[in-house]
C-alpha cells in the first residue's frame, strides 16, 4: 500500500495525522501482515490529542516530506491513539521501560514484523537538540540494526518477553499483614511535600489515589498528620495554577513543585477523581472552597465536555500552536476585559502583574498572602462577576482542540463522581446528568452485556477492556446507592459476570486487561498498578466487596477474596502504586453497611440519608430498603424492620447490627466514630 490510511478512522488524534506524507496504518492485523509480507520492521507511534510533544513531533517530522519518505522506505508505519487502544499502549510502554526508557508520549517504538519491540524512544527532534539525535539518524540506524544484527535484535525481544512474564505472568500471592493499611499510609505520607502537598519534587501530579489513602488513614486513626498532608495537597491544588480559576476544571499536572505552572491539557479522568475526592474531604470539613471548586468543575464539565449525554475525553494543551495560550493573560488583557470593575483588586487576589509569572504572561492563582479564601462576601461576589467577564472574553479566543471520543471507563469514573456528589449536595441536576450519561453509554457502547471501549460520531470501536467493565460496574453501583433503582444493581452484576467469564486468569488469579475473545496481542497483560486512572483489579476489590455486602451473595465474597489473594504479595512492596487495591481492602476489612429501612417518599427517610451523606465514609455501603423488602437470610440486616412505624437506620459491621436508630442526629453522631478494620484483612 502506498498511502496514508488514517482518513477512515474515527479517532480525532489519528485524524490529525491523516494528511501526513507518512503512509500511516491503524493498528490491526492488516498492518502486521503487511510488515511480515515485506519483511520490514514496524515504526509504532503512540500519542493522544491533548499531548503537546505529540503535536511538536507531528509538525517537525511527520509533516516533513524528507522524513516521511525515509519512514515509508524503511518501515511499515503504524499510528495509535493511546486512549482508543490502551491495551496496545500498555504493552509497549512496559516494553519501553524494560528497554531502559522512561516511556511517555509520544512513544516511538520499533518492532519486528511480528510486533515484538527491539528499540524504544519518545519524542525525537527533527534536528539535533536537547542532547537528542535527529529523528532521521534514528530511522537509518534502527533499520540498519534490524537488517545487519538479527541476533542482538532477537536477544532484545527475548528480554522484553521475560519482562512481561515477570510483571504479568508470575504468581503474586503472599501474606497480608493486618497493619498494612496504616503502614502504607505512613510510608505514603513520608513521600509527601509538607509545604505544598503532593508527592515531593517536580513535575507534580495530583496523585489522587495517594491523597485518598492519607484521608482514609486520618478517618481511621484520627492522626492529624494524615489530615494535614491531605488538606495541604487539596488546598494547594484548589488555589494553584493547576486549577482553571476562570472556567473551572483541573489541568493535568504542573512542571513545578508549587502547583503554579501547569501542563495545560484537561483530562476527563483527572476531573472525575478531583470531584469525587474533594466531595469526600468536604464531607469531613465543610470548607466553602472545596464546595466552590466542585460546583465550578461540574459547571465546566457541562459547558465544555458534553457529547450528546456523554462526556468527551480531553481538551488539548495547545491553542493555535502555542501551549497554554487559551488560559494565560497579559496585564493589558485583564485590564481591557475588566474595565470599570476595579481590576486592580482582581490582579492582587489572583497574583497578576505587568511582567507576569510565566513567559511574560499570567497564570492566575490564589496562592499569595492577598489571596485567602473566602474574602468578604462582597469581595467574592465582585470577583465572581469579574471571572464571568474574563470567561466571556476567553471564549472569543481560538479554543484548544477537544477530543470528543466517549470512553466507557472514563465516563464510568465521571458518572460515579457525579452520582456521589449529587447525593451529598442533594443536587438533582448532577444525579440526572449521571443517569443520562449512564444511559448514553448503555445505548452507544453496549451490545447486550458486552461493552465497547470507544464511541465517536455514531461509531463504536474496540471490544471493552477490563477497566471499562470495572469502572462502569462501579458507576452502576454508585447510581444504585444514590437512587435505589434496582436496574443499576442488575447492570453492575451483569458486567461483573462478563469480567468473571471472559477476563479472569484461572492460573494466577486477577483479571486480564483484555478478554479471551478479543484480537490477540503479543502478550495478555494483568495489571494491579494504578496509572493515571485506577486499574481494574484494584477497582474490582471494592466493587466485589460492596456487591457482597449489599446482596450477601457468597460468589462475590469468594471472588473478592481470590482477587485480594492474587496480588497480596505485591501490596507490602508496591503500595504507592496500588491505592485502588488498598481502598478495596479497607472496604472488605471494615465491612461497614448502613441500612436504612423506610419508604423513599418519606421525608424522615431522607433525613436519615442526609445524616449518612454528611459523614465522610468512603468505605461504606449504603442500602436503602423499602419496608416490604426482605434481606437475604444470613445477611446481618435479615429481619430488620422500621421501628415504631418510623424510617429506621441500622449500622451493620462484621455480622452484627446496631440497635435501631430513628433520629438523624443520633445517626450522624454514631457515624462520626472511627470505623476500624478487622485485625486481619
Amino acid at each position: 500500500m502506498t498511502r496514508n490510511l488514517l482518513d477512515a478512522e474515527a479517532s480525532p488524534y489519528l485524524l490529525l495525522h491523516k494528511d501526513n506524507p507518512v503512509h500511516w496504518r491503524p493498528w490491526g492485523a492488516e498492518a502486521l501482515d503487511e510488515a511480515q509480507e515485506l519483511n520490514k520492521p514496524i515504526l509504532l507511534s503512540i500519542g493522544y490529542t491533548a499531548c503537546h510533544w505529540c503535536h511538536v513531533m507531528n509538525e517537525e517530522s511527520f509533516a516533513d516530506l524528507e522524513t516521511a519518505a525515509l519512514m515509508n522506505e524503511l518501515f511499515v508505519n503504524i499510528k495509535v491513539d493511546r486512549e482508543e487502544r490502551p491495551d496496545v499502549d500498555q504493552i509497549y510502554q512496559t516494553a519501553a521501560q524494560a528497554l531502559g526508557n522512561n516511556g511517555g508520549w509520544p512513544l516511538t517504538m520499533f518492532l519486528t514484523p511480528q510486533g515484538e519491540p527491539f528499540f524504544a524512544g519518545t519524542y525525537f527532534p527533527r534536528e539535533e537538540r536537547y542532547g537528542q539525535p535527529p529523528f532521521r539518524r534514528i530511522l537509518d540506524e534502527v533499520a540498519r540494526i534490524y537488517r545487519e544484527q538479527p541476533e542482538p535484535v532477537a536477544n532484545t525481544t527475548a528480554r522484553v518477553q521475560q519482562a512481561y512474564a515477570n510483571l504479568w505472568g508470575r504468581d503474586l500471592r503472599g501474606q497480608l499483614d493486618g497493619t498494612l493499611l496504616d503502614q502504607a499510609a505512613l510510608n505514603i505520607g513520608r513521600r509527601f511535600d509538607i509545604f505544598y502537598g503532593g508527592v515531593s519534587g517536580a513535575p507534580k501530579f495530583p496523585s489522587f489515589g495517594l491523597v485518598d489513602q492519607l484521608w482514609r488513614a486520618y478517618l481511621r486513626t484520627g492522626v492529624e498528620q494524615f489530615n494535614q498532608l491531605a488538606q495541604t495537597t487539596m488546598m494547594s491544588i484548589c488555589m494553584g495554577g493547576i486549577y482553571d480559576h476562570i472556567g473551572g476544571g483541573l489541568h493535568r499536572y504542573t512542571v513545578d513543585e508549587r502547583w503554579l505552572v501547569p501542563h495545560f491539557e484537561k483530562m476527563l479522568y483527572d476531573n472525575a477523581q478531583f470531584i469525587e475526592l474533594l466531595t469526600e474531604v468536604w464531607q469531613g470539613n465543610r470548607l466553602a472552597l472545596y464546595r466552590a471548586r466542585i460546583e465550578e468543575t461540574i459547571g465546566w464539565l457541562f459547558r465544555e465536555m458534553m457529547v450528546e449525554q456523554g462526556f468527551a475525553s480531553s481538551l488539548d494543551a495547545d491553542s493555535e500552536g502555542e501551549e497554554g495560550a487559551y488560559y494565560v493573560w497579559s496585564e493589558a488583557e485583564l485590564d481591557a476585559a475588566l474595565i470599570g470593575t476595579f481590576s486592580q483588586k482582581f490582579k492582587t487576589v489572583y497574583n497578576a502583574s505587568r511582567d507576569g509569572n510565566w513567559e511574560g504572561r499570567n497564570i492566575l492563582n490564589r496562592m499569595g498572602m492577598n489571596s485567602a479564601y473566602p474574602l468578604a462576601e462582597a469581595d467574592e461576589a465582585m470577583l465572581k462577576r469579574q471571572r464571568d467577564l474574563l470567561l466571556a472574553a476567553r471564549q472569543k479566543r481560538v479554543p484548544p482542540i477537544r477530543d470528543d471520543k466517549v470512553l466507557a471507563d472514563w465516563n464510568g469514573m465521571m458518572i460515579a463522581a457525579l452520582a456521589h456528589a449529587g447525593a451529598v449536595f442533594r443536587s438533582t441536576a448532577w444525579i440526572t446528568a449521571a443517569i443520562r450519561a449512564f444511559e448514553f453509554v448503555e445505548h452507544a457502547l453496549c451490545d447486550g452485556d458486552r461493552l465497547y471501549h470507544s464511541w465517536r460520531s455514531g461509531r463504536r470501536q474496540h471490544t471493552g477492556f477490563a477497566d471499562d467493565y470495572a469502572h462502569m460496574a462501579r458507576a452502576a453501583f454508585a447510581l444504585w446507592e444514590a437512587t435505589s433503582d434496582r436496574r443499576y444493581m442488575d447492570r453492575a452484576r451483569a458486567w461483573v459476570h462478563v469480567l468473571n467469564e471472559h477476563f479472569w486468569d484461572s492460573q494466577n488469579g486477577g483479571y486480564f486487561y483484555t478478554s479471551d475473545d478479543s484480537d490477540p496481542l503479543i502478550v495478555r497483560s494483568r495489571m494491579i498498578f494504578d496509572q493515571a486512572t485506577p486499574c481494574a483489579n484494584g477497582v474490582m476489590v471494592s466493587v466485589l466487596g460492596k456487591l457482597h455486602l449489599a446482596t450477601w451473595d457468597a460468589g462475590y465474597r469468594d471472588r473478592c477474596n481470590a482477587l485480594i489473594e492474587s496480588f497480596s504479595g505485591e501490596a507490602t512492596r508496591a503500595y504507592t502504586s496500588m491505592a485502588s487495591y488498598l481502598a478495596g481492602l479497607e472496604v472488605v476489612a471494615t465491612g461497614l453497611q448502613i441500612v436504612i429501612v423506610g419508604p423513599l417518599t418519606s421525608p424522615k427517610t431522607h433525613e436519615l440519608l442526609a445524616a449518612v451523606m454528611g459523614r465522610s465514609l468512603p468505605h461504606r455501603v449504603l442500602v436503602l430498603a423499602d419496608p416490604s423488602q426482605e434481606f437475604a437470610e444470613g445477611h446481618p440486616a435479615f429481619g430488620k424492620k422500621m421501628e415504631n412505624g418510623q424510617p429506621t437506620a441500622y449500622i451493620c459491621q462484621r455480622m452484627t447490627c446496631s440497635a435501631p436508630i430513628t433520629n438523624p442526629v443520633t445517626l450522624s453522631q454514631v457515624l462520626q466514630l472511627p470505623q476500624r478494620p478487622a485485625g486481619q484483612a
